[in-house]
Order: C-alpha cells, then sequence, then structure tokens
C-alpha cells in the first residue's frame, strides 16, 4: 500500500502552515502489523425482492466478482492489522460489508507491509449495489447480476470495472463517482442501464461502452484536469454533446462532428452522452487502443 496519499495531505497541511506564518505539528502514528488473518465470508440473502447491498472498504485490494452459491455475499478478506477486521451488520433488506476502521490519532504512516484485501463474489439476487473506497486498487466483473442499481464511491483509486456478461435485469442506475484515480470501465453497454452519472476529479478516465445496448442510455459526464477517453463501437448510433472550454477534443474511426456535438451513425438503441470537462483531453473511439 502507498503512501501517495498521506503525502499530499502532509504537503497541503505544511503549505497552509507556511503561508499563515504558522508551524503545524501534525501527529503521524506507524500502523502496526501482525500475522496475516484470513477471515471467511458468507452472508446469506434476506428474504426480501430487493436488496440493498452496501460495500465499504478503506484502502488495499478489492476484488469483486460473481458465482457465489447460495448466498448473497462469499468469499474471504486478509489482513494484518486488526482494525482492519470486516464487520457485517443486518437490518431487513439492508446489508452492510465493511472493513474496520484504524484506531489511532493523527495521520496513519501506512508502508508496503499493511494487507489488506477482500476477494468476494456476489450472489444471483436483485440488488441495489453500493460501494464505498478510499484508497484502493479494484478489480471489479459484475457481469451476470441482478443488479438494479450501482453505486461506486472512491478517493484516489486505480479501477477496473466491467460488465463481461450482461447485467441479467435492467438496471435503473449506474453512478460512479471518484477522485484524483485511474479508471477504466469496459463493457458498459451490458450493464443494461438507463441513465449513469460519472464524477471524476483530475485522473485518466476511460468508459468503454461495448456489449449489448439494450435500451436508450443517457450519460452524464462531469470531469475536472483529465483525460477522458470515450469508447463506443462502430454500429451503434450514439451523440456526444460536449462543453469544455480549455478541453482538446480528439476523435478516431467514424465519430463525425456536427456544430458542437459528436455523432456516430447506427441502428437500435441510442446512447446519449454529455461530457462537462473544465480542461484536459476527451478522446472518441470506435475501438480500443
Amino acid at each position: 500500500m502507498k503512501q501517495a496519499t498521506i503525502i499530499i495531505v502532509i504537503a497541503a497541511l505544511a503549505l497552509a502552515g507556511l503561508s499563515c506564518g504558522l508551524t503545524v505539528d501534525i501527529p503521524v502514528d506507524r500502523i502496526t502489523t501482525g500475522p496475516t488473518r484470513t477471515d471467511e465470508i458468507n452472508i446469506p440473502a434476506p428474504d426480501a425482492d430487493e436488496i440493498d447491498l452496501i460495500l465499504s472498504f478503506g484502502a488495499g485490494d478489492f476484488k469483486l466478482d460473481s458465482g457465489a452459491a447460495d448466498a448473497l455475499v462469499s468469499g474471504t478478506a486478509r489482513y494484518n492489522v486488526d482494525d482492519f477486521k470486516p464487520e457485517i451488520t443486518v437490518e431487513g433488506n439492508q446489508v452492510r460489508l465493511e472493513s474496520g476502521e484504524l484506531k489511532i490519532e493523527g495521520i496513519p504512516r501506512i508502508n508496503d507491509d499493511v494487507e489488506n484485501e477482500w476477494d468476494l463474489e456476489l450472489g444471483d439476487q436483485v440488488i441495489n449495489l453500493e460501494i464505498n473506497s478510499g484508497a484502493y486498487k479494484g478489480d471489479f466483473d459484475l457481469g451476470d447480476l441482478s443488479l438494479k442499481s450501482l453505486k461506486v464511491s472512491d478517493g484516489a483509486a486505480d479501477v477496473r470495472l466491467k460488465f463481461s456478461q450482461p447485467n441479467r435485469i435492467e438496471m435503473d442506475s449506474l453512478s460512479y463517482q471518484t477522485g484524483a484515480s485511474n479508471v477504466r470501465l469496459t463493457d458498459l453497454a451490458n450493464a443494461n442501464f438507463a441513465s449513469m452519472v460519472f464524477r471524476s476529479g483530475a485522473g485518466n478516465y476511460t468508459l468503454d461502452f461495448s456489449g449489448e445496448l439494450q435500451p436508450d442510455a443517457e450519460v452524464d459526464i462531469k470531469s475536472g484536469i483529465s483525460q477522458v477517453t470515450l469508447i463506443v463501437p462502430e454500429g451503434f448510433s450514439a451523440q456526444v454533446i460536449f462543453e469544455g472550454g480549455l478541453t482538446n477534443v480528439e476523435t478516431h474511426g467514424a465519430w463525425q462532428k456536427s456544430g458542437g456535438d459528436y455523432l456516430l451513425e447506427g441502428s437500435g438503441p441510442v446512447l446519449t452522452i454529455s461530457v462537462d470537462m473544465g480542461a484536459g483531453n476527451l478522446i472518441l473511439r470506435t475501438t480500443p487502443q
């Protein structure tokens, strides 16, 4: 696990102190590691038509896939800091799986000796899935699930999320909000969503809409100083509505500019993407690079 986020926080506080002519003493605690433990996770599904599942993960490595047999969530949690022990809470149709919080004062000093890894699978129940994470590395394959909605919120992250197979039901909404991150979302058409919202800070982001687009879909993207790559396969009917004063737009493939918009001619359901960027690069492709 890296110290980049912590270094940024310390630097920001130090600069603030210098600008005010003050000396800032920042308490920094080193995280104490112990023997590595592996907890088996097996959460039965509540008896409900829809289940609200909230997965809250701090820092580390998080892998998520389909395939849980006779359970809502199954898998393992591996950690060597006692405070990271996962906690499970069930209230009615709401299920929470949370990584324990560090019980220290000041800013944690995290080094590569710290381990915190989740390797989980989800069942085929109808799920409203919410994923909340901090500075972490994520590898998610959410294909072949029954997701009614999906909401992802993370901090400084390196995430690969895909829908390798179609979502079994129509997804009402898909939301992804991140800070300064490197995020790649692929096979998004397989998510079977009606509307999608993507919010990001500085970083590098790829949204690949390959797959099988079923209903007409709308996507709303707002990003800070970043590079955003949109991939829509040829044969799709798509429109990108763009706003951004200091953003360079680069097109590849069959994309055509029409006024301030960019069009891809095709048949079937229509994909409409609104993009609002403060500055950076917007790249439109029909195939991955």
